[in-house]
């Protein structure tokens, strides 16, 4: 048999205001909306951040908790200037940002209770080939 390749291509979450969401993501993270349309009786809206992709399906969550998700990581070069810009449109962090080895991280919650975990790797803390494993914003 001969080796499959394999790559997570997006997550897809319910969204009880799917314009609301569109608009966080675009406003926080710079997405870029892919397609907008109608599948399977509903509107399923697909965005980009980066190389990574997010599909939102226009109905509520089923329920309020998480299930299997614990949170989405989104990985920045500017940590700071991320929460200062989220701070700036009414985002409230519980912590403050903290270092963890070669990564600075801070936990924040965006619409419909999706957990955020928004990272930034130290360079100067890791080789080069490190960054180039661990980092999603290496292309």
């Amino acid at each position: 048999m001969k080796e499959l390749k394999t790559s997570l291509h997006h997550a897809h979450l319910f969204a009880s205001n799917v314009d609301e969401s569109i608009r966080f993501y675009v406003e926080m993270f710079g997405a870029e909306i892919l397609f907008d349309l109608k599948m399977a009786g509903a509107r399923n809206v697909m965005i980009t951040i980066g190389t990574s992709k997010i599909n939102f399906y226009d109905q509520p969550p089923k329920d309020t908790g998480r299930g299997a998700i614990h949170h989405l990581g989104i990985e920045t070069d500017d940590l700071k200037g991320l929460v200062a810009h989220m701070k700036s449109k009414g985002y409230k962090f519980r912590n403050q940002i903290k270092s963890f080895g070669p990564l600075k991280y801070v936990m924040v919650a965006g619409p419909d209770n999706v957990l955020f975990e928004l990272f930034e790797v130290i360079k100067e803390k890791v080789t080069q080939e490190q960054y180039n494993l661990i980092s999603s914003l290496v292309i």
